[in-house]
């Protein structure tokens, strides 16, 4: 018998720890800058598909090169600053199922609220893109809402217990 604090879910199985990496391919929004020009902020990066390079169809830019080449934190709007965060959570998110599909070892309280943690500073950086664009509903947060429902789907039981005690 496991003591008050464990979790007596079973660990993710390879169908949980699937869509947990999948959502590191959803985007956290979508923005368009004109015809055909389209972004794609991903939480790993920007997918731009006219770049300026017309030999080049698509334009991948990570968060590394934005953070490292771009203009200092301090410059840049909270909202962007909360980026490089939710990719972290997104990444052991990611970790966390794998290890559990892979070696029985996970506490799906951690996963599932890495998710939600994910979810929000998603929310986060697409409501402040927006908001800079003119309207907070001009880039909507594809990737928030599709992340809290894999953490909904996947680890619901998981967080409810976790908050309810």
């Amino acid at each position: 018998m496991g003591d008050a604090t464990s979790d007596p879910t079973p660990p993710s199985g390879r169908l949980a720890a699937a869509a947990t990496f999948a959502v590191l391919f959803v985007p956290v929004t979508a923005l368009r800058a004109g015809a055909g020009d389209y972004t794609l902020l991903m939480p790993w990066g920007f997918l731009n598909t006219a770049p300026l390079d017309p030999d080049r169809t698509l334009h991948v830019y990570t968060v590394a090169s934005y953070f490292l080449d771009g203009p200092p934190v301090a410059a840049l709007p909270r909202s962007i600053t909360v980026w490089p965060v939710a990719l972290a959570c997104h990444l052991l998110a990611a970790g966390s199922a794998a290890a559990g599909a892979l070696f029985g070892r996970e506490d799906r309280r951690v996963t599932g609220g890495l998710l939600v943690l994910a979810a929000v500073g998603s929310a986060w950086v697409a409501v402040g893109v927006g908001a800079r664009g003119g309207s907070a509903l001009a880039a909507p947060p594809l990737g928030a809402a599709v992340t809290l429902g894999v953490a909904a789907a996947f680890y619901g039981p998981a967080l409810r217990r976790a908050v309810a005690r």
